[in-house]
């Protein structure tokens, strides 16, 4: 099994579809604030383990990046008159995932890299969804490049993990958070939101 052969167990509805592209300037400042949130997750490892030397080039690019499309969902959003929230509500998408990380320490940092690989992969899947289904031309071309670069996330992630725990424990693993993955997602309220 190949990193890219991982995949989620449950595709997004079109209710969530719907829901996003009827209601796409709200969609937007969700987005914004995911973008600012993946930023600073990623810039958080770096925080909490200096010592992984192997990840930490990566683990700034990945952050920039993300800054980068903050600037860029950001300038969408001056176009269309739009603000940003006055601060980021909880995603309880996240929180939810993060409560089935192990507590032992190494543990913890295999299934927060896991977690931040399942979290990419279906920031994947619905970009490539709004991209596919927003009738405005500019708008689906910005989205066709935000999910290729979300994708690319989705591996980097598993591969960081792979510098560190054994292939058959990552893949495992990364199989047993996507099936709870699927079941917090099944669960989530309908809104307009990346999450």
């Amino acid at each position: 099994m190949q990193v890219s052969d991982l995949k989620l167990k449950v595709d997004s509805s079109q209710e969530w579809v719907d829901c996003v592209i009827s209601n796409f300037d709200e969609f937007l400042k969700d987005h914004a604030d995911c973008e600012r949130k993946a930023s600073s997750m990623a810039m958080s490892f770096v925080a909490k383990y200096p010592d992984r030397t192997e990840i930490i080039p990566e683990l700034i690019h990945t952050g920039i990046e993300e800054l980068e499309h903050f600037r860029l969902v950001y300038k969408i959003m001056e176009d269309r008159g739009l603000t940003l929230n006055h601060s980021i509500p909880e995603d309880l998408y996240v929180k939810q995932l993060l409560k089935h990380c192990h507590s032992d320490r190494e543990k913890r940092f295999r299934d927060r890299l896991i977690i931040a690989s399942i979290v990419e992969n279906r920031g994947f899947e619905r970009f490539k969804l709004v991209s596919e289904n927003i009738q405005d031309k500019e708008l689906a071309k910005f989205y066709h490049m935000i999910y290729v670069s979300e994708a690319k996330h989705g591996h980097i992630f598993v591969e960081m993990a792979l510098n560190y725990f054994d292939r058959d424990e990552v893949f495992q693993r990364w199989e047993e958070l996507a099936i709870i993955e699927a079941e917090i997602l099944n669960g989530l309220e309908l809104k307009p939101a990346l999450h």
